[in-house]
């Protein structure tokens, strides 16, 4: 028992250097070649995967010592209050149309989860944690609670959504002429959150404040929602 306890403990270890490097990595080449398929949530997580398949390592063991990564979201998530605080103007001047695109884009999420669930006759633990899949991370998490969804299986749904969306949201936008950058940040932040937030900013600046605005707003209203979709859809 000791050798594996050893092996195991080197094994997290060694996954942990291997998550940050390689995320490292991916951003040196995302940087010099600037194309979506080469983003950072795209390259790292595959070759992780196919490493820890190769190695035959756990997600267990994994997860042992990056579960603090995960846990950094939380804090990640907030600091986007700062940009949006810079840019507050932009709340007193579109109240309505953030408020509609907060709303429209859970709204959405939400349904377009559930019937994908029914259409594909998902299993209940999965249908259930795809619920959350349209709000950043750490508010999924809280949220798949009221669902009675697992939190690590809602972060991964999280996360599949959230490259989806970076990988063709701006082909959707340029395809029904969505130019501005409100519309442009909105539609990201609410279709993927922290990773369509990220490239909103990369975009312009006030693309990256709506769509922070959005991803932080939705994600409140899911929390605060949660108790109550969850008992409709249960």
């Amino acid at each position: 028992m000791i050798p594996n306890a050893r092996f195991d403990s080197a094994a997290s270890l060694a996954c942990l250097l291997a998550t940050v490097g390689l995320y490292a990595l991916a951003r040196w080449l995302y940087r010099r070649h600037r194309r979506a398929w080469l983003q950072p949530l795209v390259t790292a997580p595959l070759v992780l995967l196919a490493l820890l398949q190769f190695s035959g390592v756990g997600y267990g063991v994994y997860l042992r010592d990056t579960h603090w990564l995960m846990w950094m979201m939380g804090p990640a998530t907030v600091a986007y209050a700062y940009p949006i605080y810079q840019r507050r103007a932009l709340l007193r001047r579109y109240p309505l149309s953030l408020g509609a695109g907060v709303l429209s884009g859970l709204v959405l999420g939400v349904l377009g989860s559930w019937l994908l669930a029914h259409l594909f006759e998902l299993p209940q633990p999965l249908a259930r944690s795809m619920l959350t899949r349209s709000v950043s991370t750490p508010f999924a998490m809280a949220a798949s609670g009221y669902f009675g969804a697992s939190p690590d299986i809602a972060a991964l749904c999280v996360l599949g959504t959230g490259v989806f969306g970076l990988l063709v949201g701006e082909a959707i936008q340029a395809r029904i002429g969505l130019r501005s950058a409100m519309s442009r940040g909105a539609s990201l932040g609410a279709a993927a959150h922290a990773a369509g937030t990220a490239r909103a900013y990369e975009l312009d600046p006030e693309s990256g404040a709506v769509s922070s605005l959005t991803m932080v707003f939705a994600g409140i209203a899911m929390v605060l929602m949660a108790p109550w979709i969850g008992h409709w859809f249960a």
